[in-house]
Formats: C-alpha cells, structure tokens, sequence
C-alpha cells in the first residue's frame, strides 16, 4: 500500500474502509498503523469517524453476531469469544447477544446438529458421539446443549 501523505488522506481512505463494512476500533486502528500514522493523528481520525458515524461499536458487534449465527451458526461461546478478542465492551457483547432470539438460536443449533450427526460415517457409537460433540463444542455452542441434544440424536439413530 501506498504510503498516505496527509491525515486527510487518511481520513477518505479510512471512510470507505469503513463504509465498505461494519468496523470495531481495533481494526481501524490496525489499518491506521499501516498507513503509517502515529498516535495523536489516529486519535483525531477516530473520533471524526465515530462523529460522522463511520465507526459504531454497538452497531458493529450487533452486526458480527447477527452475521456469524444466521451464516455461519456459530453459537452464542464462540460469537461472545470472538468479540472479547477484538476488545469490544461487555455492554456491546450482550447487546449484540439479544439480536439472536432463542427460537432462532435453538432452530440453527437443531438443524446443524441433526445435518451433523447425520453426515458422519461412523460405525463406532462412541467416536460418533465424540466427532459430533466436538463439532458443536468448535462451533460455540453450549455443553450442555450439545450432549443433551447428542443424547437425543444417538437414542432415535443408534
């Protein structure tokens, strides 16, 4: 990347970096440092972002956990993980959680489990168990979802 000449510069390129896609600070921050700004002008930059509304926090994370559970069924462990990584404030990680309602949330878990355990080709009951277990666990879903559900699917199958 080109190096950026001046913060105005900067601020136009980081604009449509933002209005491309929903952003949290970090990322902002980290795309700033490659444009070879320094501290006081990615301080200026950020908050004329977060002033013109270019970069929300709330709207971000709201965003992330919408995305990665209708795409990707990603449950609510891995979505509140995910966004502890990127330091968002637990005030913005349970608001984003309550964009995910549970008749929403326990109908993606039943139907990845099922498409799961359904897809394995596992003779053994107990590595069966432990392939699918595992998959849901990755996924961010809760133990005790998981083995209950697993439980159900190995009493209805098996």
């Amino acid at each position: 990347m080109s190096e950026v000449n001046s913060v105005k510069e900067a601020i136009h390129k980081i604009e449509h970096f933002c209005a491309y896609q929903e952003r949290c600070h970090d990322e902002v921050v980290q795309k700033l440092r490659t444009m070879k700004m320094d501290s006081a002008e990615i301080d200026e930059i950020l908050a004329h972002l977060i002033q013109e509304n270019y970069l929300n926090e709330s709207r971000f994370a709201c965003s992330f956990a919408r995305g990665k559970h209708r795409i990707k069924f990603w449950g609510k462990v891995r979505i509140v993980n995910e966004l502890k990584l990127r330091n968002i404030s637990t005030y913005n990680i349970n608001l984003a959680l309550k964009e995910i309602t549970p008749e929403e949330y326990e109908a993606n878990f039943n139907a990845l489990a099922e498409r799961n355990w359904y897809s394995i080709k596992e003779s053994n009951g107990l590595k069966k168990r432990k392939k699918c277990c595992d998959f849901l666990l990755r996924k961010g879903y809760e133990s005790t979802m998981v083995y209950e559900k697993v439980k159900e699917l190995e009493a209805g199958k098996n």
